[in-house]
């Protein structure tokens, strides 16, 4: 048995009471239909064909009334039954897929992305409401009052209820075929907009990323094909549903001229049969025809549910198989590899196995560059922090420390040497020309920035290797660059090597594997200029060593930039600049600023007691 039907009946099964309250008040609302018919056309009858007076008719007049009241609360009881279902149904799925995620191996919850997991846990569970709220209460209905109608139409008039029962069959028929093109549309609809939210989620997250690697424009272009294929999807169920209510409506139409027809004959023809029960046949058949056309409005909307609801029973399978995998070891388990940095897909992957990375971009390699920062002036808000330097220079392949408390103005003023932010005044001089000269694009591809928290996506070790390669990478060169970086011994403990998925923003990685992970992207690129926004902060004094000792290969050829916390890393540094309140206070090596700043005398005796040498 289908995952799909054994979800749907768990959630029926929690809900019998509520299904055998809809089944009686389906057949009171038919009991209701049939009466006020009937009292319709009793009325009808004495008033205008039997010139009944008033005062006469005026308790059949009332027990009319009453019945319309009770129709109307039976099918306002129908609908509220139909949401504390769909309530109930939604309380379970959304628990499930909680728990499921919440209970999942490891190798399961780092499959996929966070956006598409948010999609599926909130608009496809909201989604599968209509099932119960809407599909289910017509379904009920469709199954009990048309019977009864039919029933009541042939003890009156035997021809009408032959032509209703021949007609009849062509909606349903109608209906199946367009739901079972429905349930594939809603179910591509809900992996378009699964993907749609993955894709914007892991960018906005990893936004940072994507601007110093220059990757941005593609990823906009990527949120776009996304959007596009999520409109497409949604227009497709939108023309099925209009061609559905098109011929609904004309199939319901014929049907009832049909019969109105054939009543007309016989009571003005052949002159056979009776005003009040040609009227009360007429008055049943819009009530048959109008049932079976709401229920094929409520089979699309439900066969719709059904997508987002085999959405949720994948999400839920793929943890299931993925948990039987890992604890039981009973095969592979279901992956989900997804890239959101080149649109890389099964392609790629391949590629990437046969030795070849194609990840086009120019192969420039510059020198490192004389970078002048110019009396910059930077405010995020007027009355807000404020930084300002004066006049200062990095020669080509210096390694400069910026260091001071925290909330100093450091990574503000790493940001505007990156071109992340501009200055207020003053200016960033690269070669002598302003970095806004350049292009963003043109200086990203010169250098690189690594963070306390670099941005790890969805995808595998060797696709977030090579996402900043700026050329056709080879596979030797992605492996060498990760060695030089300390990543192959963790490599060499994973199951599938490089080409192992990782979870968006590097979910099953450690901090300092992240930080190597980043650094394997700058071997592989080789920039010009090295930012580093203290990317040892909160690792070990081990793992600390390890990526300062890859830090100082990479730094051979380029100039470097960090924002600093360790002692090691200061007192080793070309130059220091010490920033105070958003001011770049004074700028020398180590000896030379413990002799003439006070301020940097004390934080460096203050590190020194705390043991951060």
């Amino acid at each position: 048995m289908k995952r799909k039907t054994s979800l749907i009946s768990q959630q029926m099964s929690g809900q019998r009471k509520r299904l055998v309250l809809l089944a009686l008040i389906s057949l009171a609302l038919g009991a209701a239909i049939v009466s006020q018919a009937a009292l319709l056309a009793e009325a009808v009858q004495r008033i205008f064909v039997e010139k009944a007076s008033l005062s006469s008719v005026v308790m059949l007049l009332g027990l009319l009334l009453a019945v319309m009241v009770v129709r109307t609360g039976l099918s306002y009881g129908n609908g509220k039954v139909g949401l504390h279902m769909a309530a109930s149904a939604k309380t379970n799925m959304r628990t499930a897929v909680l728990q499921n995620l919440t209970h999942a191996s490891m190798r399961s919850t780092l499959r996929g992305q966070t956006g598409g997991k948010v999609s599926v846990a909130l608009d496809a569970v909201d989604e599968a409401e209509s099932y119960f709220s809407l599909y289910m209460p017509r379904m009920m209905e469709a199954a009990i009052i048309p019977i009864l109608i039919l029933v009541v139409t042939f003890m009156q008039h035997a021809n009408s209820g032959f032509i209703m029962l021949f007609t009849a069959p062509f909606i349903p028929l109608f209906m199946i075929l367009v739901g079972l093109k429905t349930k594939n549309k809603s179910e591509e609809k809900y992996a378009q907009l699964a993907e749609f939210s993955g894709t914007f989620l892991d960018s906005l997250q990893g936004l940072v990323t994507l601007k110093i690697f220059g990757r941005a424009h593609r990823q906009q272009q990527e949120i776009e094909r996304s959007s596009l294929g999520y409109r497409d999807a949604t227009m497709g169920i939108l023309r099925i549903a209009f061609t559905n209510t098109f011929m609904l409506e004309s199939i319901v139409m014929l049907s009832i001229g049909v019969v109105a027809l054939e009543l007309a004959i016989q009571l003005l023809v052949f002159k056979s049969m009776a005003f009040h029960t040609a009227f009360l046949v007429l008055l049943l058949v819009p009530e048959f025809y109008s049932l079976l056309k709401n229920t094929g409005t409520a089979f699309h909307s439900g066969r719709t549910s059904m997508g987002a609801v085999r959405k949720v029973e994948q999400m839920l399978e793929e943890t299931v198989v993925e948990s039987k995998s890992v604890d039981g070891k009973e095969g592979q388990g279901t992956s989900v590899g997804i890239d959101e940095i080149n649109s890389m897909d099964d392609r790629i992957a391949r590629k990437a196995k046969e030795g070849t990375l194609q990840i086009p971009r120019s192969n420039d390699r510059s020198m490192p560059p004389f970078i002048t920062l110019d009396h910059l002036h930077f405010r995020y808000a007027p009355d807000s922090f404020k930084l300002e330097t004066e006049r200062v220079q990095l020669r080509p392949g210096e390694h400069i420390a910026i260091v001071g408390k925290s909330g100093s103005g450091k990574t503000t003023l790493l940001h505007l040497i990156a071109g992340l932010l501009k200055p207020t005044s003053g200016e960033v001089l690269v070669n002598d020309r302003p970095l806004l000269q350049y292009g963003e694009t043109a200086w990203f591809e010169r250098i690189s920035y690594i963070t306390q928290h670099p941005y790890i996506f969805a995808g595998t070790l060797a696709e977030n290797i090579a996402i900043d390669a700026g050329r056709n990478v080879s596979r030797a060169e992605m492996e060498q660059a990760a060695d030089e970086a300390g990543l192959t011994a963790l490599a060499a403990q994973l199951e599938d090597g490089f080409d192992t998925l990782v979870g968006e923003g590097g979910r099953g990685l450690s901090g300092g594997e992240k930080q190597r992970l980043a650094l394997a992207r700058a071997f592989l690129k080789r920039p010009a200029v090295i930012l580093f926004d203290e990317p040892t902060v909160g690792l070990d004094l081990h793992t600390e060593r390890v990526l300062q000792r890859s830090i100082a290969t990479l730094a051979k050829t380029a100039t470097m930039i960090t924002v600093a916390h360790r002692l090691y890393t200061i007192q080793h540094a070309d130059n220091i600049w010490f920033m105070d309140q958003g001011v770049l206070v004074d700028s020398g090596r180590h000896e030379e600023l413990l002799e003439r700043l006070p301020q940097y005398a004390e934080m460096i005796n203050i590190q020194r007691k705390g043991g951060l040498a």
